[in-house]
């Protein structure tokens, strides 16, 4: 029996998302086994430690790591690991954070990869009381300029993993990582959006950072795996400045299921259904004046692909920003991958997609485009004033 959709009773919009695993639009759809994990914690007691002892076993099998804990965000991993790298297990300079007096507070970054997840991945780092020293410029880093930023008093060096990220012109991961250790400085990975479970640290990552809530389809939540004593250090920030970005035990209990589930999912399958999405929307598109619609593979290998689809206005009667707008409303409000829409193209992505969506998705792509060129004019606002709209909305929340 299909459970009432609980959108309707908040009165929030039914979207479709194949924009991705995106946290503003709720990540991911959380596995069936994570769902009832949940559930059946939500109304016990348990030791949290203990928990995440048990947790700690599971991520280390699954990223071959030698331990690990969950914590509340990718983002969250991300601070209390460059602070254990700060204070190691040292409780006085814990409790003290983010006041680094007498500690390694340089945290070096590539230029390249300071980049926005909804917040400045710099931030992240700032909150410990650390200072980020970037490395080469936004489109290049050199080893020497990675070699001349590490000094005595660097802590930690971040590498972040992402599709956000300037995907040429950076150092490789293995080459950042034999750097950084050659100087005695762990290396943090930021692979929240990242199928691949072992290969950042087998890469030389002391620590391998992910969302509980992406790819892994678990609840909201950050996994922290590798090397055992910096694990401990991050871990032991709870009692510091990581007591405001806790996890609860459903959130450990939910990302211990979904990463069990992990390792018995048809993944083949789930390609499969996603590659007959991808299929379904490019024959939808096909001949449709002024509309170009290819396959593009994941930018960090992620095991997908993602359609992109390019407007011509004169042609198709309507902007790239002006379809992506009108897709995401009406009674099936379609969300896509709009990061570069400016450029005339945006994309979409079938990895979130329950069944029969795929279909819908296609019903509304060849609505919108019919009654585009129906239209005797071209549909094409301000870029501008769409910017400055999204601008106004967020600074009118909660009106």
């Amino acid at each position: 029996m299909t459970s009432p959709d609980i959108r309707a009773q908040l009165g929030l919009r039914p979207i479709i998302n194949v924009s991705g695993t995106m946290t503003a639009l709720g990540a991911s759809i959380v596995v069936p086994e994570a769902v009832a994990a949940v559930a059946a914690i939500l109304s016990q007691f348990v030791e949290i430690d203990d928990l995440q002892r048990k947790a700690s076993a599971v991520i280390a099998r699954l990223c071959a790591a030698e331990a690990g804990f969950v914590t509340a965000s990718c983002a969250a991993a991300i601070t209390v690991g460059v602070a254990g790298a700060m204070t190691g297990d040292n409780l006085p300079a814990i409790e003290r954070l983010p006041d680094a007096t007498g500690l390694k507070d340089e945290v070096v970054i590539l230029a390249g990869h300071m980049v926005s997840y909804g917040a400045p991945v710099e931030q992240g780092i700032r909150l410990t009381g650390g200072k980020v020293v970037p490395v080469g410029q936004a489109t290049s880093a050199r080893r020497y300029q990675l070699e001349g930023a590490i000094n005595a008093r660097t802590a930690a060096a971040v590498y972040v993993v992402s599709h956000h990220v300037v995907q040429y012109g950076m150092i490789p991961l293995a080459d950042f990582a034999e750097i950084a250790h050659a100087k005695g400085v762990p290396v943090l990975v930021d692979a929240a959006s990242e199928y691949d479970l072992r290969g950042f640290l087998a890469a030389g990552a002391d620590l391998a950072l992910y969302s509980s809530h992406k790819f892994l389809g678990g609840p909201t939540g950050g996994i922290v795996a590798g090397r055992k004593g910096l694990v401990r250090a991050a871990y032991l920030q709870n009692g510091g400045i990581g007591r405001g970005m806790k996890v609860g035990k459903e959130g450990i209990a939910g990302t211990i299921a979904a990463l069990q589930a992990w390792e018995q999912r048809d993944h083949a399958a789930v390609r499969a259904a996603e590659t007959r999405a991808l299929a379904l929307w490019m024959q939808t598109l096909a001949a449709r004046p002024g509309v170009t619609a290819s396959l593009e593979p994941d930018p960090t290998n992620n095991p997908l692909d993602r359609l992109r689809l390019t407007l011509d206005p004169q042609e198709a009667h309507i902007t790239a920003w002006d379809f992506a707008d009108r897709l995401a409303n009406g009674t099936t409000p379609v969300i896509v991958r709009d990061h570069e829409i400016e450029h005339g193209f945006f994309y979409m992505d079938p990895c979130n997609l329950h069944p029969g969506e795929a279909a819908v998705v296609a019903q509304r792509l060849a609505e919108e485009l019919d009654r585009s060129q129906a239209s005797n004019e071209v549909v094409a606002s301000s870029f501008g004033e769409r910017r400055a709209r999204r601008y106004r909305r967020m600074r009118s929340w909660p009106d």
